[in-house]
């Protein structure tokens, strides 16, 4: 077997190393995923099976279509975590914040974090971090075969979940070989292709269609054509019965229209706003865009939050940092 990730998988076998004896906390980001999810559960399971107490920690709660991967371990949220002997590794997250102010208190010195955001920005005593993977389970799941590190069934189903999720079913740009590559070792090891993709795409709610069709009849075209945005109003989640985990890849929608560049889904709450941007072509560097908000992510695919915004002010401003960016790589194209 090829070795996946030569540069981080000694140093990996040494911070395994260092973690020999400790109790553990898996600390994942706000509004779970299936990277930090399916990463949470693969390195917890791990280190269960090496002896470890693990305890896996979100703000918010595991999302109804990822609940099948959980079985067996303790997700808890930072109200019900209580213990104060646990080092922390950080998953998925590309800084500090992404966990909840309550978790940046709790653990303000992380032992480690796994990550591939491009704007991450290594908060952790350990990091280990490439931009150029396409999901931070990718990076896990070649740092535990190359260390021969145990991979079960349910740890690969998770990993493999990570992996299709955070490639949009290996259509992104950051599909690569070793993408491939491991989660057909991924499938060797048990994970099953036909149950993730019942959980994760056929079990839609009727609720869920219902904030869909809301957001697809929001969808304005901005700059030329060129950006889509939808837009959920405060109010949106009550009035269908919904949770802002069904928004999951709904803003793929306004980037597959057709002479569209970059999509966006901007939600109003009564705490603020929230923003979700996807481009076709990394060299957007959305990234840049969502910093510009307090947020990040990836060159393709890049969040924030604003708190105390209002949609009404807020739309003008995105749609002129869109506008900027898009010259900006016009120029560099000439």
């Amino acid at each position: 077997m090829e070795t996946f990730y030569p540069e981080f998988s000694p140093r990996f076998a040494g911070f395994m190393a260092q973690l020999r004896g400790r109790k553990i906390a898996v600390v994942g980001h706000a509004r779970p995923d299936g990277d930090c999810i399916g990463s949470q559960v693969a390195l917890a399971r791990m280190l269960r099976a090496r002896g470890h107490e693990v305890v896996c920690l979100n703000p918010d709660p595991v999302p109804r279509r990822l609940e099948f991967l959980v079985g067996g371990l303790t997700f808890l949220r930072p109200a019900g975590f209580a213990a104060d002997d646990h080092v922390a590794v950080f998953v998925d997250c590309a800084d500090h914040d992404r966990a909840g102010q309550a978790l940046k208190a709790r653990f303000p010195a992380p032992f480690g974090a796994i990550d591939h955001h491009l704007s991450h920005d290594g908060f952790a005593r350990h990091n280990f971090v490439d931009p150029a993977s396409a999901a931070t389970a990718e990076i896990l799941a070649g740092m535990l075969f190359d260390n021969g590190l145990p991979v079960d069934a349910a740890t690969a189903q998770a990993l493999y979940v990570g992996i299709l999720t955070d490639t949009g079913q290996f259509r992104f740009n950051s599909t690569s070989r070793r993408t491939f590559l491991l989660a057909a070792e991924l499938l060797a090891r048990g994970a099953s292709p036909a149950e993730a993709g019942y959980e994760l795409y056929e079990r839609e709610t009727a609720g869920k269609l219902q904030l869909l069709q809301r957001f697809l009849a929001s969808l304005r075209r901005e700059c030329g054509g060129r950006v889509c945005i939808g837009l959920l109003p405060d109010g949106v989640f009550a009035d269908t019965g919904t949770l802002p985990e069904d928004t999951e890849g709904m803003v793929d929608y306004a980037r597959a229209i057709d002479g569209v560049d970059i999509g966006a889904l901007i939600e109003e709450r009564p705490e603020g706003i929230k923003g979700s941007l996807r481009a076709k072509d990394p060299a957007y560097r959305l990234d840049l865009v969502a910093g510009q908000f307090g947020g990040g992510g990836h060159a393709c695919a890049a969040g924030f939050n604003v708190k105390g915004g209002k949609l009404d002010s807020f739309y003008p401003r995105l749609v002129a940092a869109l506008e900027k960016q898009i010259r900006t790589v016009d120029a560099g194209r000439r």
